[in-house]
């Protein structure tokens, strides 16, 4: 198992948690379908990914709305050179996964709205830097 700091970790279940937030957010929809959508994607991360993100709740509600999109993909970007130093298979797998995450809770309500697309396009290019 690999050891993450404590501001590690925060930033990892930040940029994970955030996406779920910003995608459903994006198009108000059925919000319980579309958190256990995400919940039930995260089985896409790494077994080691998962236990860290499960370590602690994390708490989104201090951001203010304003800020939380810029947050959550400044997150993913950290999340990203965290990931490379550490553990280069995670980092590996780490867009794929979050981009799934980001796309099973789009689609949580049956079909993927333009606004939900638009936000997954800005989390694709926070993961490639």
């Amino acid at each position: 198992m690999i050891h993450y700091t404590d501001a590690e970790s925060r930033t990892l279940r930040t940029a994970v948690f955030g996406v779920m937030v910003l995608v459903s957010h994006a198009d108000p929809g059925p919000v319980i379908q579309e958190r256990h959508a995400g919940l039930r994607a995260l089985t896409k991360l790494s077994p080691d990914l998962r236990v860290v993100l499960h370590a602690a709740r994390v708490d989104l509600s201090g951001i203010p709305e304003e800020q939380l999109e810029e947050r959550v993909l400044e997150a993913l970007r950290t999340s990203a050179e965290v990931l490379a130093a550490k553990s280069p298979a995670d980092a590996a797998g780490f867009p794929d996964a979050v981009e799934a995450i980001c796309h099973e809770v789009a689609a949580a309500d049956g079909q993927v709205a333009e606004v939900e697309t638009a936000v997954i396009e800005k989390v694709r290019a926070a993961l490639k830097g």
